[in-house]
């Protein structure tokens, strides 16, 4: 399907608000093995302001180009730090997924204050189980002075491409973690249609006290039947756009 990228550039006294480098990226649509049709991506934040209360919205289409259905959600992060991404996940189970044709993406944010980066994660295992689901697991730590409170795990798959398959958020037991304590965690991509193409995945996590870690490096994973035993990040580039809110329009 063809992509279109429609930007609105907001402005003051004929300056721009700021030289924003914020932008939606890696999306594409899929129908999961029960039938829901899902669009997935990321916003990526290459500010130097953290981003919160990020929504996107998404418009359905049929193939004469009329509204088959539309939706608002949040990014499963709920900061983004500078350089770092969020990712979004619609999912439509009332629809009859083989009518749509193409859609449009938009999304709008808040800049907000600073917080710690201090949740890491420390280690983590993918691998396959015996009903061939997708199985991440590993050890999230809190490395701040005060305990965190709700703490989640946020998982992005990608495929060859650099494209989002498949997202997931998760809350370790306990959700909450002293200061240097730590948690074990799993997370589980049941959607067989999308296992065949992950390749790339990155695992951060988050809590209501602290914002998501920096993650490092790692390379392409060939997913076997067995584990591979990995540390996470998948980092990517997106081409810079001076903005400061921004209405992105992204039909495929």
């Amino acid at each position: 399907m063809k992509k279109y990228l429609t930007l609105l550039f907001i402005l003051s006294f004929g300056v721009p608000l700021a030289f924003a480098d914020v932008t939606l990226q890696n999306d594409q649509s899929y129908i999961g093995d029960d039938e829901a049709f899902h669009v997935v991506g990321e916003i990526q934040n290459n500010l130097k302001s953290p981003l919160n209360q990020v929504k996107v919205l998404v418009n359905l289409y049929d193939v004469d180009g009329n509204i088959i259905a539309n939706k608002e959600t949040r990014t499963l992060v709920n900061t983004i730090m500078p350089t770092m991404k969020g990712p979004f996940d619609f999912i439509f189970t009332n629809i009859n997924s083989k009518e749509v044709n193409s859609y449009s993406l938009e999304f709008d944010y808040s800049i907000s204050e600073p917080k710690g980066q201090v949740i890491d994660i420390t280690s983590s295992e993918l691998k396959k189980d015996n009903h061939n689901n997708l199985i991440i697991s590993g050890i999230v730590e809190n490395n701040g002075e005060i305990t965190a409170n709700t703490v989640a795990v946020v998982t992005t798959l990608y495929d060859k491409e650099g494209n989002v398959v498949a997202v997931s958020r998760t809350h370790p037991e306990p959700d909450y973690l002293g200061s240097d304590d730590d948690v074990f965690f799993i997370v589980s991509v049941l959607d067989k249609n999308q296992i065949p193409d992950v390749v790339n995945y990155s695992v951060v996590a988050e809590s209501e006290e602290y914002a998501a870690a920096p993650e490092f490096p790692v390379g392409s994973m060939i997913l076997l039947a067995g584990s591979v035993s990995v540390y996470l990040i998948i980092t990517r580039y997106s081409s810079k756009i001076i903005t400061n809110l921004i209405s992105a329009t992204n039909p495929k």
